[in-house]
């Protein structure tokens, strides 16, 4: 049966930038080895397939190489994909079904915010090879959650320079799925910027990369004692991403733009 798709920018109100995710929604089951094929031919940071499960829908994410647990940017691009064309109410919250339990998304005057699990990190050492294949020898922090490394640096210009050795860091990942670094921002309209190494996931750069904030919004809320956060990923395409504290939760805010639409054969 033929299957809409979409290309949607996530956390960007224009096209061409923010991070560009595939919707796929499936009108019936297919297997792992179909989705991860049709990813790969995506050759996209993320593709997302949905499929309606009683009243709300299953939600899975997929790398051209790996299956994902989490993804924020695809979310929003999920969310966005389904009010647009009309699959859901733009009034209603979409629940979604995933490996990292159940999200939400709901649609206010300016954004859509998803509900997302909050995901601290844990102060530890950065494993042999990390630093060095960042070229940051003296982080200001260093630690760790079940997705990702975290490693705060000296400032957001070390931030945009950072040219890591790829095949070096992801040997050097320990088994997680990305490396986060980030910074105090040095401009007024952010509290802090970012950027998502992913090497050993299929993704050497992430444009925009929500579930990371699901990181960054606790570590940087409980540094700036805030509970409402702005920050700016500092990739080629850039993006912003709007953070709020719910205790074990965090909202993510972001806009996105349909590129183009499509079915699949």
């Amino acid at each position: 049966m033929r299957a809409p798709i979409f290309h949607v920018d996530a956390f960007t109100d224009h096209p061409f930038a923010g991070n560009p995710a595939a919707v796929c929604i499936l009108t019936e089951e297919r297997d792992d080895a179909w989705l991860a094929a049709l990813a790969a031919e995506m050759n996209l940071p993320e593709t997302a397939f949905l499929r309606r499960e009683n009243g709300a829908w299953r939600l899975r994410w997929f790398t051209p190489t790996v299956e994902m647990p989490l993804c924020g940017h695809a979310t929003l691009a999920s969310a966005h994909a389904l009010w647009e064309a009309g699959y859901a109410d733009p009034r209603e919250r979409l629940v979604f079904h995933t490996k990292s339990g159940e999200l939400t998304a709901r649609r206010s005057e300016s954004a859509i915010e998803l509900d997302f699990p909050a995901e601290p990190a844990e102060a530890m050492p950065a494993p042999p090879g990390l630093l060095t294949a960042l070229g940051i020898a003296a982080p200001r922090f260093a630690g760790r959650n079940r997705l990702d490394w975290l490693i705060e640096s000296s400032s957001a210009a070390t931030v945009r320079g950072v040219t890591p050795d790829l095949p070096a860091l992801a040997r050097a990942g320990g088994g997680a799925r990305g490396v986060i670094v980030t910074a105090v921002s040095d401009r007024p309209e952010f509290d802090f910027v970012s950027r998502f190494f992913a090497p050993a996931a299929g993704i050497d750069e992430d444009p925009v990369t929500g579930s990371a904030h699901c990181c960054l919004g606790p570590y940087w809320g409980k540094r700036l004692g805030k509970t409402a956060l702005v920050g700016f990923q500092a990739s080629r395409r850039g993006g912003v991403v709007k953070v709020r504290l719910e205790g074990p939760r965090v909202a993510l805010g972001g806009n996105a733009v349909t590129v183009f639409r499509g079915e699949l054969a």
